[in-house]
């Protein structure tokens, strides 16, 4: 995915800080992720939910963008395994 800037909610940074998830991490999972699910009616920006790999660690990260180029990440974590399926794709 391209963006100019990244832009970090409040509630993103707390949750990359209590999960050890670095901006890295982000950058990585949106150039390479696998987008699973989309939120168009979330505002003020339609969002989506990206699934990324990160040293075989799976990453979830809610994002949305602007017409500007911006990347907004509303929040960032590791799926938990007992609530996802296997592959970190959808709910059980």
């Amino acid at each position: 995915m391209k963006y100019k800037k990244l832009h970090f909610s409040g509630h993103a940074v707390v949750q990359m800080f209590r999960s050890g998830i670095q901006v890295e991490d982000i950058e990585e999972v949106l150039e390479s992720g696998k987008l699973i699910k989309e939120y168009p009616e979330d505002k003020p920006h339609a969002s989506f939910l990206i699934l990324g790999f990160i040293s075989h660690r799976p990453l979830h990260i809610v994002a949305s963008t602007d017409k500007q180029g911006n990347c907004f990440i509303i929040t960032a974590y590791e799926p938990d395994a007992k609530l996802w399926n296997e592959n970190f794709t959808s709910k059980k």
